[in-house]
C-alpha cells in the first residue's frame, strides 16, 4: 500500500475545511488562577461569558483564584471510605449480630 502525503477521510470535492465553513471563532481572554500549592491553571473564556471567581487547579483539585498573593485556603477533602465503614454508619452492631446469625442459620439449613 503506497504511503503519500494525501488528506485521509476526505472525498474529491468535499471543498474547504476551515473556519470558512464554520463562521468565526469567538474571541476569548485566558485568565490564570493560582491555588495554595503554588500551581497556575489558565483556561480560556470567550469574552462574552462571565469569569468564574474560584476555578478548580487542574493539578491538586483545590480551590484557585485569581490573586497570586492570597490565593484561596486549601479545601477539606474527604478520607476515603471503604464499602465497610458506609455499611458501619447504616446499621448497629445489633443488626449485625442479627445479621450474621440469620445468614449462618441458612448456611447450616436451620430456621432462625
Amino acid at each position: 500500500m503506497a504511503r503519500g502525503s494525501r488528506i485521509r477521510g476526505t472525498r474529491i470535492g468535499a471543498g474547504p475545511m476551515g473556519a470558512d465553513d464554520r463562521g468565526e471563532p469567538a474571541e476569548r481572554t485566558r485568565i490564570t488562577y493560582f491555588c495554595s500549592q503554588g500551581h497556575q491553571s489558565r483556561p480560556i473564556f470567550s469574552l462574552q461569558a462571565q469569569i468564574p471567581e474560584l476555578w478548580e487547579c487542574a493539578r491538586c483539585s483545590q480551590p484557585a483564584g485569581q490573586d497570586r498573593d492570597n490565593p484561596p485556603a486549601a479545601g477539606f477533602v474527604a478520607p476515603y471510605k471503604t464499602h465497610l465503614a458506609y455499611v458501619r454508619e447504616r446499621r448497629s452492631d445489633a443488626d449485625a449480630e442479627r445479621l450474621l446469625n440469620e445468614a449462618l442459620a441458612k448456611l447450616r439449613n436451620e430456621t432462625p
